[in-house]
């Protein structure tokens, strides 16, 4: 696996963008016209590497079941797949004689299967944060209170509030669950000074990586320095090698008590029929045939990000966003939301949430999209609670919306507009986006957008898409409204 990762060693910063996969794709527009689409929603999933295709072309032909069979091609692939695990913890810098390394489909089930495997007690608390995904936060009611750490306008986390959480919570407290990165305003916490908190108060640390990795090196430190990171957790999908693949680090002493939380094939030792004796960790947690070709994409990826460097991707992320935000500043009707000013943006990573005054959060993205040939995201992000606050949605407002929402109609949801940048986005992407912001602040959109209700979603009448024209592979069902498979979340 060495030598097909290492035939391009020395990745420059410069081959990022010609090497992502789709970067010259076209695509139509209102006006009849096809142009070069600008995709600002990385922060969902990223598109691929074609280096990390490409390896994971020339290891097909040697695909095969892993530990299990003896032919040339099992015990290769068996190879592969264990490097692609110590490949996933050295990105993060962790003691891989102490820690595992569990390939799960995405960072969602990192997290259930984290709190899955807790001998949960009788009163135990989880302290997690408003600004968490969904996934860091669902996960855990199922097992404990939760208890959600609030944050600041801006969407800093409240420190004093969480202080005071352990405080009057003490000896409860089995984990402390943060974002290492929002991916509504981008703020970066702080991941250690949260770690050294949560160990000064007999909890556990996790970190939900998946916003935060493919933007920053992460150290999780040695496990005896106060602020380490006890279970770190991110996706492939948001790291150019979408295929199907997520990470959860944590001690080996963790996973290796107690029943896995899937049981089946290849977590075992012995089996009889009144008697298990389960592996040891990673294979006690990777129960059925593991996908082998996503664990070879994600280690190419993160091959090549390495060689690029973090630092240099975040360097050019800070003058892209920085960039960005003065120039959407001048937008009539702009209203940015989280770290704007100058000072705060080196704690940011390539997020930039916004709306337009008049303008609702679904139309403008639709408009990006049909008129501009810009993909973005609108919505709440499955963060509901963290949107809502930056809002200052107030509750009744809020129970207004959510009966609204139960009864199928979706027009009033709160949201905003979010432009994700990855390393390969430039300048122009920014330029284009800012000139169709302009033309939507200033009502200078053409099309005549109509809603739809169930959705909340617009769509200019009148317009569709001929998917099969572009990917003729697959038979497309007739829709009456492109909205139909657009649902805002």
């Amino acid at each position: 696996m060495n030598s097909t990762l290492d035939r391009h060693c020395n990745w420059k910063f410069e081959e990022l963008r010609p090497n992502i996969m789709g970067i010259d794709t076209m695509v139509p527009i209102l006006d009849g016209t096809r142009v070069p689409y600008v995709f600002l929603d990385n922060g969902a999933s990223t598109p691929t590497f074609r280096h990390a295709f490409e390896v994971m072309g020339a290891f097909m032909p040697f695909y095969s079941g892993v530990h299990r069979g003896t032919g040339f091609k099992s015990i290769l692939a068996t190879q592969v797949f264990d490097e692609a695990h110590d490949l996933a913890g050295e990105f993060v810098n962790a003691d891989l004689e102490h820690n595992t390394v569990i390939f799960v489909k995405n960072t969602t089930e990192a997290v259930n299967k984290l709190a899955n495997r807790c001998d949960w007690r009788e009163g135990d608390v989880v302290i997690t944060t408003l600004m968490e995904h969904h996934s860091d936060d669902l996960p855990w009611r199922k097992h404990a209170n939760v208890i959600h750490i609030g944050v600041d306008d801006k969407g800093y986390l409240d420190m004093a509030q969480l202080r005071e959480t352990f405080a009057r919570n003490a000896g409860k407290v089995r984990f402390l669950a943060a974002t290492g990165a929002s991916n509504i305003t981008g703020i970066i916490n702080p991941m250690h000074e949260l770690a050294e908190l949560a160990h000064a108060n007999g909890a556990f640390m996790f970190v939900d990586a998946a916003q935060l990795a493919p933007h920053r090196a992460i150290d999780v430190l040695p496990d005896s320095h106060p602020g380490h990171i006890d279970f770190i957790a991110y996706s492939a999908h948001k790291m150019y090698a979408p295929y199907g693949i997520g990470v959860l680090i944590g001690p080996k002493e963790y996973f290796s008590t107690g029943d896995p939380d899937m049981v089946g094939g290849g977590v075992v030792d012995i089996v009889e029929t009144d008697f298990v004796a389960y592996s040891a960790p990673p294979a006690r947690e990777e129960a059925g045939s593991p996908n082998v070709p996503g664990a070879v994409g994600l280690a190419a990826a993160i091959h090549m990000l390495r060689k690029v460097g973090m630092d240099r991707i975040a360097e050019h992320e800070h003058t892209l966003v920085s960039y960005a935000i003065e120039k959407m500043k001048e937008v009539p009707g702009m209203r940015l939301y989280g770290p704007v000013e100058a000072d705060e943006l080196a704690n940011k990573v390539g997020v930039i949430s916004f709306d337009i005054d008049g303008v609702p959060h679904a139309k403008v993205a639709a408009i990006l999209s049909a008129e501009g040939g810009i993909g973005v995201r609108n919505g709440c992000f499955c963060a509901h609670p963290y949107v809502k606050r930056l809002l200052k949605v107030d509750e009744a407002t809020t129970k207004e919306i959510t009966e609204e929402i139960l009864g199928g109609d979706r027009t009033n949801l709160p949201g905003m507009v979010r432009a994700s940048f990855g390393c390969y986005n430039n300048i122009d992407d920014v330029d284009r986006l800012v000139t169709m912001l302009h033309r939507i602040g200033n009502g200078e959109y053409r099309g005549d957008y109509e809603l739809n209700r169930r959705s909340g979603t617009y769509w200019p009448k009148n317009f569709d898409y001929d998917f099969s024209s572009y990917f003729p592979h697959f038979s497309f069902r007739p829709t009456t409204s492109i909205t139909e498979f657009t649902e805002a979340s």
